[in-house]
C-alpha cells in the first residue's frame, strides 16, 4: 500500500511539475513529437546517423544567429538586419580567400571584427542617434542586401576551394587510433558530457537544499538525469557511427558555453536581465543602459559574421542569395525556446531547442518532399502557435 502510495505521489509531483514548467518543457516536448512524427513518415529516415549528422550541420548557422538574437529580444529590441550581415560577410570571406589568397584562419577573425565594426555602426544608431531598432536594422537588411549584391555582381557565385575552410561546416572531429570501427572520440565526448550534466544537476540541487528551496523528490531527479542521459547518449551513438560529432557542433558549443556563462554567471548577464524587464528601473539603479544595448548589438553582428562563414562553408560557395531569411529563422527559434514578447526572459539554453524545433521541421518536410511555399505556411503556424500560447500561459501566471 505505502508503494502504491508513492508512486501516486510521484505521479502528482510529475503531474504539478509539468503544469508549472509547462512553458519551458513544452518546446522540448513539441521537438520530440516533430522527430517521431518525422521518423514514422519517412520510415526511419529521419533519424539515421547521416541524416542527424546533417541536421546539426544545417542547424549551425541559425543557432549562431539565434543566441545573439536572444540577447536583443531580451533587451525588447529586433535585428532584422542579421541575414545578410551574414550573407555579405559570407562573401568576403570567399573574396580575401579566392580572389587575394589571404588564409582562412586569418579570413575568419577578420570577417568576425567586420561583424563587430557593423554591430557598433547600428548600436551607435539605437543607442546614441535615438533611431529605433526596428527602422535601424530594417535600413541594414537593405544596406547589407545591396553590399552582397555589389560584392558579387562582378562574380556571381565564388566557388571557396580552400578545405580547412570548407571543413568547418563539411568536417568532423579527428578519432583516437585505436583501429576501431566506431568513433572513440565522439563516445569519449559524450560520456564526459552526461558526467558533467549530473554533476551540474546535483550541484544545483545540493544548492537548493543548502538555502532551503524546494527540491524534486529524488525519484523525480534521478528520473530526469537518466532521461537527459539517454538523450545524449543516443545521438552520441548515433554520430559516433556515423563519422563523428561535426565541426560545426563543436562551434556551436562553445559560443554556447560562452554566452550561456554570461548570462547567468556575470555581471553583465544580470543587466541584459534587468534592462528586459525594466529599463527605466534598471538606469536608475546606476546600469549603463546605453552600453549593454550597444554592447548586444556588436554581439549580434559578430555572431551574424560567424554565422555567415559556417553558412559559406557549408555551401562551400558564396551566392548572391544567401542571407535570405535567416532572420526570420533565427527570431522564432528564440521565441519557440522561450524568449518573452514583453522582454526580460530568455535563456540561450532554450534557444538552442527552438532552433533544433524550427530546422527539424525543414530537414523532415525536405526529406518527405513537401513543398517549399507549405513549409513556409507550417513554420508560419508553429511560430504562431508557440507566441500565442508563451503569451497566455504568461498572462495566467500573473
Amino acid at each position: 500500500m505505502e508503494v502504491n502510495n508513492q508512486k501516486v505521489g510521484i505521479g502528482k509531483e510529475i503531474i504539478c511539475l509539468m503544469k508549472t514548467n509547462i512553458r519551458e518543457y513544452m518546446m522540448y516536448i513539441a521537438l520530440v513529437l516533430i522527430m517521431i512524427f518525422f521518423t514514422w513518415k519517412t520510415h526511419g529516415g529521419f533519424i539515421q546517423a547521416r541524416n542527424i549528422s546533417n541536421l546539426i550541420n544545417q542547424a549551425g548557422y541559425v543557432a549562431i544567429l539565434a543566441m545573439g538574437m536572444t540577447l536583443i529580444l531580451i533587451l525588447k529590441h529586433i535585428d532584422l538586419s542579421v541575414g545578410y550581415v551574414a550573407g555579405f560577410c559570407g562573401a568576403v570571406s570567399a573574396i580575401l580567400m579566392t580572389k587575394y589568397g589571404i588564409s582562412e584562419w586569418i579570413v575568419i577573425p577578420l570577417v568576425i571584427a567586420i561583424g563587430l565594426l557593423i554591430g557598433l555602426y547600428q548600436g551607435f544608431l539605437v543607442t546614441k542617434v535615438g533611431v529605433p531598432a526596428f527602422v535601424t536594422t530594417l535600413a541594414g537588411m537593405f544596406i547589407f542586401r545591396g553590399l552582397l549584391n555589389l560584392t558579387l555582381q562582378n562574380t556571381g557565385t565564388i566557388i571557396i576551394p580552400n578545405k580547412g575552410f570548407n571543413a568547418l561546416s563539411n568536417g568532423f572531429i579527428p578519432d583516437i587510433p585505436l583501429g576501431m570501427e566506431i568513433h572513440v572520440l565522439t563516445l569519449l565526448i559524450g560520456a564526459i558530457a552526461v558526467v558533467y550534466m549530473i554533476a551540474s544537476e546535483v550541484k544545483i540541487r545540493n544548492n537548493r537544499t543548502k538555502y532551503q528551496f524546494t527540491n524534486h523528490s529524488k525519484p523525480v531527479f534521478l528520473s530526469k538525469l537518466l532521461f537527459l542521459s539517454t538523450i545524449i547518449m543516443l545521438i552520441v551513438f548515433l554520430l559516433a557511427n556515423y563519422s563523428g560529432i561535426p565541426w560545426t557542433a563543436v562551434t556551436v558549443g562553445i559560443v554556447l558555453i560562452i554566452y550561456n556563462y554570461m548570462l547567468n554567471k556575470t555581471k553583465l548577464g544580470r543587466y541584459i536581465y534587468g534592462i528586459g524587464g525594466n529599463e527605466q528601473a534598471a538606469e536608475l539603479s546606476g546600469i549603463n543602459v546605453k552600453g549593454v544595448t550597444m554592447l548586444a548589438f556588436c554581439s549580434m553582428s559578430a555572431l551574424a559574421a560567424l554565422a555567415g562563414v559556417l553558412y559559406t562553408s557549408r555551401l562551400q560557395s558564396a551566392t548572391p542569395t544567401a542571407g535570405l531569411g535567416f532572420e526570420l529563422d533565427a527570431i522564432a527559434s528564440a521565441y519557440i525556446g522561450g524568449v518573452a514578447v514583453s522582454g526580460g526572459i530568455g535563456r540561450v539554453t532554450n534557444t538552442i531547442i527552438g532552433t533544433l524545433v524550427i530546422m527539424s521541421l525543414t530537414n523532415g518536410m525536405n526529406l518527405m518532399g513537401v513543398d517549399i511555399s507549405y513549409q513556409y505556411v507550417v513554420k508560419g503556424i508553429i511560430f504562431v502557435i508557440a507566441v500565442a500560447f508563451d503569451v497566455r500561459t504568461r498572462s495566467k501566471g500573473r
